[in-house]
């Protein structure tokens, strides 16, 4: 976890100041409090999940842009044993893993989240014209999309658009997983 901030923080600095922002003007345009930011920058806060996606939408940024640099690769077989990943990202009741981070050339980013028994998460929409591909591993869920929630059991896959509001939820007394993949528009996150 503390990789990940480390990185989180020295990208966002950069991004902003790519940018020519104010961290007033980045506060203004991720909705995250000034204060907040500059904690983020200075590595002195493990943001949530919900902030972090606020700042990737802010930003025009994939999520997994800010917690890991691409993959260098000359090759067109990428193995990424679990060693190599970076760890969950601590969570509000919803651990996360970057499985593979975003790639301009492929556009999309993979994790793996589990839900924790209680969990419920109202996801605000990504970056317009995001895709999100899930496909539950284990336990059962409900997904809000279109204002319903639908319930979701191992081996389900739903394709919704990430741009949307939408949810997630886990009323069950056991953990859910599932893999959540998240395409982006060609030119969302240049």
């Amino acid at each position: 976890m503390q990789e990940i901030n480390q990185y989180l923080a020295k990208t966002l600095k950069a991004l902003r100041l790519e940018k020519g922002w104010s961290l007033d003007r980045a506060a203004s345009e991720t909705g995250v409090s000034k204060a907040m930011l500059g904690q983020i920058e200075r590595g002195e806060s493990s943001p949530t999940i919900a902030t972090m996606w606020k700042i990737s939408k802010g930003f025009h940024q994939s999520l997994s842009s800010l917690l890991e640099p691409p993959a260098e690769t000359t090759s067109k077989t990428l193995i990424r044993p679990p060693s190599a990943q970076p760890g969950s990202l601590a969570s509000d009741g919803a651990p996360i893993s970057p499985i593979f981070p975003y790639e301009e050339r492929f556009g999309f980013e993979m994790f793996e989240l589990t839900l924790l028994p209680g969990y419920e998460r109202l996801s605000e929409p990504h970056i317009q014209g995001v895709t999100e591909h899930l496909v539950v591993l284990s336990g059962e869920m409900e997904l809000l999309v279109d204002g319903e929630w639908l319930p979701l059991t191992k081996g389900s896959s739903v394709r919704f658009a990430g741009d949307t509001p939408h949810g997630y939820r886990n009323r069950s007394q056991a953990p859910a997983t599932f893999h959540n993949i998240l395409h982006y528009r060609q030119d969302l996150c240049e």
